[in-house]
């Protein structure tokens, strides 16, 4: 059984930073592409970033390029996102979520999905 979960979600104004973590178990780590969605009220989920599982490869919706890291620690079975100058039109629940086959921009590819969360960025 994988088991992702996420932190790091919270209340910033805006131009501020946050540090989102996926911590993965159950499986090797490893093997696995990781990605970031996101998903605001009333809107469909969005792709923010998507990293393979050795990190050469990295992918960056183009709403958050030049804004927003994914990184990983696989010796740490974590993968991050961080968050810089962050807008309100960045409020969402954030997921994290893992890919057996390859890095992928698109939700349906992944197998594993964590539950979510919230980032709030007020005006």
């Amino acid at each position: 059984q994988v088991q992702l979960v996420e932190s790091g979600g919270g209340l910033v104004q805006a131009g501020g930073s946050l540090r989102l973590s996926c911590v993965v178990s159950g499986r090797t780590f490893g093997n696995y592409a990781m990605g970031w969605f996101r998903q605001a009220p009333g809107k469909e989920r969005e792709f923010v970033a998507a990293i393979s599982w050795s990190g050469s490869n990295i992918y960056y919706g183009d709403s958050v390029k030049s804004r927003f890291t994914i990184s990983r620690d696989n010796a740490k079975n974590t993968v991050y996102l961080q968050m810089n100058s962050l807008k309100p039109e960045d409020t969402a629940v954030y997921y994290c979520a893992a890919d057996e086959e390859t890095i992928a921009t698109v939700g349906a590819s992944y197998d594993y999905w964590g539950q979510g969360t919230q980032v709030t960025v007020s005006s």
